[in-house]
């Protein structure tokens, strides 16, 4: 889980990248931290940098396949 301490920092926001899955090996479409939607992995991505590939990290069968949320973005 992405922490912080300092809250102004930080600004909420309704916006549609946040909703969005990207795939192991896809291009990043938004730099910041993304959570793997199976097991709560976190990794950093700058904008257009390429997500990791499917082998790296390992899932049990009920964590499913890896599928990455964005969780924190830079504007």
């Amino acid at each position: 889980m992405a922490l912080y301490k300092y809250q102004q920092y930080l600004t909420k926001i309704e916006h549609a990248g946040f909703d969005q899955i990207t795939e192991p090996g896809a291009v990043s479409p938004h730099p910041g931290i993304y959570r793997c939607e199976g097991c709560g992995h976190e990794i950093a991505i700058a904008l257009g940098h390429t997500m990791p590939p499917q082998n790296h990290h390992q899932h049990t069968l009920s964590q499913g396949r890896i599928r990455w949320r964005l969780i924190v973005s830079h504007s």
